[in-house]
């Protein structure tokens, strides 16, 4: 009987071990991977280009020929003597001119989003451009005289020859995922040769101004894998800027310059004693960029 109850429970364990044996094995659980959120935090460094052109009121240079004016100076703080370059009563009037041209550069900055994914976006940039206003310049002039001294040279003394601008300014707007809406301003500086530097007797000089830009615009985030990231950077993002910038250098202490008069010694310039100039600078700008986003994903 006892050897009947032995061999009954070792083939009982047997089966359940054999039943055991066919049940499907328990698969582990997958690993979860989160997709990460974009954030726009980071530094970032590019470049960009675009068209600038004139927003600026220049005033109307324009002189009277009388028996004192215009005048020519005989050196640094020297007398001024009468230059005719008109007949007496004529007039001379230079065409206001709007000045237009390529600029180009680049800028660095960083930014810092509250909430990754959409949210408050604020940061700082600083930028440092390439002004094509230098070799832009109108000395179209019109006249009512009949004769014009055939050693007159026309020099416009309103324009402005920037070739160089930049700008450091906040920037606050607000991200949706990839797309950042944003509105920008701060501190702007530009310089320029001045407008004497081709008279023999004053010395060369150039123009250094400070004023303030303010603008906006959007900027979106490549895919990190882009083919533009050349620099393995976490993000390329795209933008389109435009910029409004005031260099208000104010109203003109020293004389117009109205022209020149060719001399043995070279070229003099000839100022109108009964003017001031305007001399306020502003013009606008609208360009692309591309960044390369350095940080946090």
């Amino acid at each position: 009987m006892k050897k009947l109850l032995s061999t009954f429970a070792a083939f009982t364990a047997l089966t359940a071990a054999a039943s055991a044996a066919d049940l499907p094995r328990r698969a582990a659980p997958p690993i979860f991977t989160p997709v990460p959120v974009f954030t726009w935090t980071g530094f970032y460094a590019g470049f960009n280009a675009g068209y600038a052109f004139d927003a600026g009121n220049t005033n109307l240079n324009a002189f009277t020929q009388t028996a004192n004016n215009p005048v020519t100076l005989t050196g640094p703080g020297g007398a001024a003597v009468p230059a005719a370059i008109l007949p007496l009563g004529a007039t001379l009037a230079y065409r206001n001119a709007e000045r237009d041209g390529f600029t180009g550069g680049g800028q660095i900055g960083y930014n810092y989003q509250f909430t990754p994914g959409a949210g408050v976006v604020v940061g700082i940039e600083a930028d440092a451009q390439y002004l094509d206003f230098g070799a832009r310049r109108n000395n179209a002039f019109t006249t009512n005289a009949a004769v014009i001294n055939p050693n007159f040279v026309p020099v416009n003394g309103v324009l402005s020859t920037l070739d160089f601008f930049g700008t450091v300014r906040g920037r606050i707007g607000y991200a949706f995922d990839r797309v950042l809406f944003y509105g920008t301003g701060g501190f702007a500086y530009a310089s320029g040769d001045s407008r004497l530097n081709q008279f023999a007797n004053v010395a060369r000089g150039s123009d250094f101004l400070t004023g303030w830009a303010a603008g906006g615009g959007v900027e979106y985030a490549l895919p990190t894998d882009s083919f533009l990231n050349f620099f393995r950077s976490s993000a390329v993002t795209l933008k389109v800027e435009g910029l409004y910038v005031n260099l208000d250098r104010g109203r003109g202490t020293v004389l117009p310059v109205v022209g020149g008069l060719q001399t043995a010694g070279g070229l003099v310039p000839v100022y109108n004693q009964f003017g001031t100039v305007r001399r306020d600078t502003e013009f606008a700008v609208v360009r692309a960029g591309l960044n390369y986003k350095f940080g946090t994903y």
